[in-house]
């Protein structure tokens, strides 16, 4: 599995703990920056890491800012990319059985317990499809709307 990584400049200290359970988890990834701690604009590396999964060259990607708000907000600016923030397991594993996420939000600011978790819940829970495939494909019809 090949995941797309990246974060604004409050989750860079955050994001080297993320990759490392990563690396301990058997994934491999590419970081989109931030690097440093200097200020950098979310919106970005959100971008560079949505189109990046868009074009399938990942089969996910993670953002992390302070809140993860930031981050999901433009993530769901991407054709195709349904990105959710995920504080705990069952909203992690909902946002795969129920809306086929494709991009996992974090907030820096909610400290590293219970990540490792949500990390495997949100990586290895497959899309229910269904009922709710119906509901992905009224989404991507608001996509092609868009003024």
């Amino acid at each position: 599995m090949k995941i797309a990584i990246g974060s604004d400049h409050r989750g860079v200290d955050f994001k080297k703990y993320v990759t490392g359970l990563l690396t301990g988890m058997g994934f491999s990834f590419q970081d989109f920056g931030s690097y440093t701690s200097e200020p950098v604009d979310y919106p970005d590396i959100a971008q560079a890491v949505c189109e990046a999964v868009a074009r399938a060259e990942f089969d996910y990607g993670i953002l992390i800012c302070g809140t993860g708000i930031g981050m999901s907000m433009a993530a769901n600016k991407v054709k195709g990319i349904r990105g959710a923030l995920c504080s705990d397991v069952f909203s992690a594993q909902r946002a795969r059985t129920h809306n086929n996420a494709n991009i996992l939000c974090l907030g820096s600011e909610r400290g590293e317990s219970g990540i490792k978790e949500i990390l495997d819940v949100f990586f290895k829970t497959p899309f229910e499809g269904g009922r709710h495939q119906r509901r992905l494909d009224k989404m991507a019809k608001m996509e092609e709307n868009r003024c």
